[in-house]
């Protein structure tokens, strides 16, 4: 019993340390810019609200990256169920003539029905989650252009009722001018962070959170333990697949279209987010709160770049691979840390 909590205390202790280098990465950053743009106002709640509307698909489908991350996998075909899910609301309603409520229903079913397949393939024939997922990114992102090569633009009365209500925050701030300018989010917002509470909440007190992170640390230890090592891991799949689908439908919400190149590398911007988050690329840590806080700082180097208005936004992308091998290195420490103590 005293082995075990010990091993427990040190894995909370490194995932605590990457969680604490996450959220003051995050918060010297979001300083930095509150001080070098704050004449064009980058100090408002209305910029860091930005980040949540802007964000909101991220956040959700990063949650499912999480999960399968923590179990030692991988999902490369979000970005793809993102693009799918978003064409076919798209043709449904502006040339199928289907209302935005079933529309959602698809959407959310499509985003079920890759999880379940994938996990299929992973939990129970036993091929490699790269491979499997790989499969599922060219054949969403190939679904995507049989239905149309064109864009769909969004239409339907009550989608676009949805995408441009406003939740009107308590506070705000003042224009140059004197005008004063109500902060608000969208109601994408608020299912991402219910989305996120749930996920946390289920990984940290729930008996299937615990097995996740049992198979991620060892999934010999776990089958010794008597864990139902398939049924979990497919599990995983299944629900990282319907947060997958609830992320198109937000990203839609945004985005209010359908085309082909949407959400592409979508899945890195997710998996990188996790990582920066904390999780662990070999599995068996991770949080959501984490992820949380690396889709933030994702967000704020493009508000950044974009703010200070002469850079590319290609460096978006060299930053956070930058920051992305940072934590890589980070995480290869503590592993071979944690390797020397054992042995």
């Amino acid at each position: 019993m005293k082995t075990m909590a010990a091993e427990r205390k040190k894995s909370f202790n490194s995932n605590a340390f990457l969680l604490i280098i996450t959220i003051v990465l995050f918060v010297a950053m979001y300083a930095a810019g509150m001080i070098i743009f704050s004449d064009k106002g980058f100090a408002k709640p209305q910029m860091f609200l930005n980040l949540l509307i802007t964000n909101a698909s991220l956040i959700v489908i990063g949650c499912g990256l999480t999960i399968v991350m923590v179990t030692g996998g991988i999902d490369i075909s979000v970005g793809s169920v993102v693009a799918l899910v978003c064409m076919v609301m798209a043709d449904l309603m502006e040339n199928k003539g289907v209302s935005a409520y079933v529309a959602v229903i698809i959407a959310l079913l499509i985003g079920l029905a890759f999880g379940v397949v994938q996990g299929f393939l992973v939990a129970y024939l036993e091929i490699q989650p790269f491979i499997v997922t790989l499969a599922g990114m060219f054949f969403g992102r190939g679904m995507t252009a049989v239905i149309s090569k064109e864009m769909i633009s969004i239409k339907n009365e009550v989608f676009l009722s949805w995408a441009n209500a406003r939740i009107y925050m308590p506070f705000g701030s003042y224009s140059a001018k004197g005008k004063y300018h109500q902060a608000y989010i969208y109601p994408t917002v608020i299912i991402a962070i219910v989305v996120l509470i749930i996920i946390a909440i289920m990984m940290k007190y729930f008996k299937f959170g615990r097995k996740l992170y049992a198979i991620g640390g060892s999934q010999q230890s776990a089958l010794m333990m008597g864990l139902n090592v398939r049924r979990t891991k497919f599990m995983a799949y299944v629900l990282d697949g319907f947060l997958a689908g609830l992320g198109g439908f937000l990203f839609c919400l945004n985005s209010c279209a359908g085309f082909v190149e949407q959400a592409k590398g979508f899945e890195m911007d997710a998996i990188s987010s996790a990582v920066i988050g904390g999780t662990l690329l070999s599995g068996g840590v991770g949080t959501p709160i984490g992820t949380l806080f690396g889709v933030m700082i994702k967000g704020t180097i493009s508000s950044l770049i974009t703010t200070q208005g002469t850079l590319s936004s290609w460096w978006v992308r060299i930053v956070l691979s930058a920051l992305l091998c940072f934590f890589i290195v980070l995480q290869s420490i503590f592993a071979s840390v944690k390797k020397k103590k054992q042995g």
